[in-house]
């Protein structure tokens, strides 16, 4: 430190002064202006900056918000939808197991009536079978009977009086 003391010069300290003067004096005239400028404009653009985030903040937080409105609404319709569609797959179901059971009830009657009319059918034709086979056994005795000439008489006369009977 001695050293620094002793070769200290008055005429150097006051030279590197002024030209420390002179310096600042170029500085503040010519580099001052541009440098606070640029200072200035880079934190408008800083304070642009934030605040078009904050304003891209919000609208990103409006857009979530309509966008969870819309999917509740959404999921909302998507239950409407669902609970419509099921019951009209119970009505649809139920209307076929209706109309199903009136069918069946149709085709019972149907059957029922048929069944009546082919029994019904089956009893005439039956009759008609035992009729002709009864006149076809009658003529065949009465033919057996009837073979000599006294026997048709008797029968005759018994006819007669059955007759005036009833």
């Amino acid at each position: 430190m001695d050293k620094l003391i002793n070769d200290f010069s008055f005429g150097l300290f006051f030279w590197q002064l002024i030209i420390l003067v002179v310096l600042i004096l170029l500085m503040v005239k010519f580099a001052w202006k541009p440098i606070m400028e640029a200072i200035n404009s880079r934190e408008e653009g800083i304070s642009n900056a934030l605040l078009a985030a904050e304003n891209a903040k919000k609208d990103m937080q409006n857009l979530k918000a309509d966008n969870e409105k819309l999917l509740a609404e959404a999921r909302a319709e998507r239950d409407i939808m669902i609970k419509e569609a099921r019951e009209i797959k119970e009505k649809m179901i139920s209307d076929a197991k209706s109309e199903a059971q009136v069918q069946g009830e149709k085709m019972i009657e149907q059957a029922k009536a048929t069944i009546a009319s082919e029994k019904n059918a089956a009893i005439a034709d039956l009759k008609n079978q035992v009729g002709t086979l009864s006149l076809e056994i009658a003529e065949k005795v009465l033919k057996g009977e009837l073979a000599n000439k006294e026997a048709q008489t008797k029968l005759v006369e018994t006819m007669l009086g059955d007759a005036k009977l009833n």
